[in-house]
C-alpha cells in the first residue's frame, strides 16, 4: 500500500487506512529518517484505537505503554537509543511484541530478528514538494 500525505492532517486518515488494511496486525515496525514523522503518525494511530494518553516519544525509556479508552494496552517503543539487542531483551521486549496488543516501533532496525513474521512495515519519506510518502507493507 502506498499513499501520498499532503500534510499532518492527514495523519489520522492514512493511519486508519492502514489499520483496517491490516486489521489483524498487531505490531508495526515504523521506518525513517529523523523528524519524517514516525511519532507523529504513532500519535494519529493511538488516537484512532482510543488511547486517552498523552503520546510522547519514549526515546529515553525506550517503551511507553497507553491505555485505551477500553483499558487495553498499547506499547510505542523508540529503539534509537539501543546499542545491542540485549538492551531490548533486558527489558522484556520479546514479551511486549507477542503480546498481543498494539505495538508501533520506531527505528527497528536493531530488533529486527525478533520482530514477529507478520510484522507490519511502514516506511515514512518525505519529499522535497512538501508531501509524505507513506508505503506499508506486511513482511
Amino acid at each position: 500500500m502506498e499513499i501520498f500525505c499532503d500534510d499532518i492532517s492527514q495523519l489520522e486518515t492514512v493511519a486508519k487506512e492502514i489499520l483496517t488494511s491490516y486489521k489483524d496486525k498487531r505490531v508495526f515496525a515504523l521506518y525513517g529518517q529523523m523528524g519524517a514523522g514516525k511519532t507523529t503518525i504513532t500519535k494519529a494511530f493511538c488516537s484512532i484505537l482510543k488511547v486517552s494518553d498523552i503520546v510522547n516519544s519514549p526515546t529515553f525509556a525506550i517503551v511507553n505503554e497507553y491505555f485505551t479508552d477500553d483499558g487495553d494496552s498499547i506499547y510505542h517503543f523508540d529503539c534509537y537509543r539501543l546499542n545491542k539487542i540485549n538492551e531490548f531483551i533486558d527489558i522484556g521486549g520479546e514479551d511486549y511484541l507477542y503480546s498481543g496488543n498494539y505495538c508501533f516501533i520506531e527505528w527497528p532496525q536493531i530488533i529486527e530478528n525478533f520482530l514477529p513474521t507478520d510484522t507490519v512495515k511502514v516506511n515514512i519519506t518525505p519529499s522535497a514538494d512538501g508531501k509524505t510518502r507513506i508505503f506499508s507493507t506486511s513482511i
